[in-house]
């Protein structure tokens, strides 16, 4: 049997953060659906074309890439889940902060689709303080997320803030 993981989120856009939650859980599973929740009442800075857009492109090249697919749904995510044949949603958390809102999710997930379970993965250490609104703000104000973002997002951050800096030649360490 095939287990399938979903990994849902808005993406707005993909950060580093996201791709290590991806890296580290694809060995959850044999594959994993990176899906963006699509929320017509929700702002974001990129189309649901750009986001999908721009984490093919910070997934190309990396191990994971092989079992990673991107897709995008609307609606309830366990019914997005159950039509895809997942038996897994990975959710990360960043902070205490993040548990009480992700554990509620998961108790209604579950009780909506008892067969579909929830696992929580904490990010990496140098990435717990990453968000993409901190991000889109960094950028809008001209500052560099150079080491936040994959180059791909640097580079649509940039046409959508001109003011955002490109990343730092860096010399020999």
């Amino acid at each position: 049997m095939t287990r399938i993981a979903v990994y849902p989120g808005s993406f707005d856009p993909i950060t580093y953060g996201h791709l290590d939650l991806i890296e580290r859980g694809v060995v959850l599973a044999d594959s994993l659906i990176v899906a963006i929740a699509t929320n017509p009442e929700k702002r974001t800075l990129f189309t649901v074309e750009e986001r999908v857009e721009l984490i093919r492109r910070a997934l190309e090249g990396r191990p994971a890439a092989g079992r990673v697919r991107v897709d995008a749904f609307g609606g309830l995510l366990v019914d997005y889940a159950r039509a895809n044949g997942a038996t897994l949603i990975l959710r990360g958390l960043r902070a205490v902060s993040d548990f009480e809102y992700e554990f509620q999710m998961a108790l209604m997930n579950r009780h909506l689709e008892p067969g579909i379970e929830t696992v929580f993965m904490t990010t990496s250490a140098k990435h717990s303080f990453l968000s993409s609104r901190l991000v889109k703000e960094v950028a809008s104000l001209g500052g560099s997320v150079d080491g936040m973002v994959p180059p791909p997002v640097i580079e649509a951050l940039a046409g959508k803030f001109p003011r955002s800096r490109k990343p730092a030649a860096r010399g020999p360490r």
